[in-house]
Parts: structure tokens; sequence; C-alpha cells
């Protein structure tokens, strides 16, 4: 049995149509162990406290591979949890904000003061959208070529959140059963 962590971004509380309840319930539903858990604060977060929700939700479970999936926010939580993130077996990434535009938002700017890019061999893959708001630039720009990341671009997925249109996300749950599908738009 595989155990999934999922987590959300800033001001995600969750809604039932995002592709990441959509994509708990169909873990659940094959069998897996999904921790889906509500981040703390989530209107403001508080990067420590967001750490500490990291570290109990992260636990890996005695048997099985663990897989972490990150969405906008998360992503910089991942990335600043330093030698606090989880042991996962694998990791996907999606949609981060770029450090510009985090720290242009007073409420979570914290995630990006001193994030270091720095870091090579982190065993992951990076999911974006063309035309995010969030990150403008392109997440390959900021996250996977200083990262090494292997990366999908969904050319206009945007945020890859609901406002965008991404309820039910095949390719998600695809590259959950199977880590060698690249992740594409629904």
């Amino acid at each position: 049995m595989t155990t999934y962590l999922i987590l959300h971004g800033f001001q995600n509380h969750r809604p039932p149509g995002h592709w990441q309840h959509w994509l708990a319930a169909q873990l659940r539903e094959r069998g897996h162990e999904v921790r889906y858990p509500q981040l703390p604060e989530p209107d403001a977060p508080v990067l420590a406290d967001w750490i500490a929700a990291l570290e109990e939700h992260g636990r890996r479970p005695a048997d099985g591979e663990f897989v972490v999936l990150a969405h906008s926010l998360s992503v910089l939580l991942w990335l600043r949890a330093g030698e606090r993130r989880p042991d996962a077996d694998r990791v996907l990434l999606v949609a981060p904000p770029s450090p510009r535009v985090t720290a242009s938002i007073p409420a979570i700017a914290a995630f990006a003061d001193g994030l270091d890019l720095a870091e090579r061999g982190l065993a992951a893959r990076l999911v974006y959208g063309d035309g995010d708001p969030y990150c403008p630039e392109g997440a390959d720009v900021h996250y996977g070529t200083p990262l090494g990341l292997d990366t999908d671009r969904v050319p206009g997925g945007e945020h890859l959140d609901l406002d965008a249109g991404y309820g039910d996300w095949a390719s998600v749950l695809e590259w959950c059963e199977d880590p060698d599908v690249r992740v594409k738009g629904r």
C-alpha cells in the first residue's frame, strides 16, 4: 500500500471541487492511505506552524511507498523545510508561486524569505501551467532549472487550481499510480 500526503496552498480550505480533494477520494477508493490535512491558518499561514504540521503529517509509514503532492504555497513549505522535510519516495511539486510574487503578499512573504534554491538532487517532479498569475515568469525558471527537476509544463494551465478548471485531474492520478507518466492538462 502507498501512503499519500497531499498539501494545499494559501487560502485553500480543501474545497470539494479542487483536484486535491478529488485525488484524495480517488486514492482512498483504490485502498491507499491518504493524509490530506487542513494546514493551520490557511488565510494567514505562519511558516513555523506549517513546518510543524508537515512534520506531524509527514511521518513515514512503517511499510510501503510514501508520496507527497504539494500545491502552490506548500511547494515553498516543502523547499523551506530543509532537514525537517519528511523522507518521501516521490514528490510532485505543483504550481509554486514565484519568490517575487510570494514576497509581495504580506501574509505569505515569510515563505520566500531566505529561500535557497541552490539545493541539488531534490527527488521531485515539477508541474506548472502557462499563464500562472502567481508565477508569471514560469516555474521552470525559478524552480525547475535551478533545482534540476524533471518538469512538466501544462499549456494554458495557469495556477492549476479550481479557477483554472482543475477539479478532476486524471493525469495526476495516473502519475500517482505510475511515476514514469508525465503530468499533463485535464
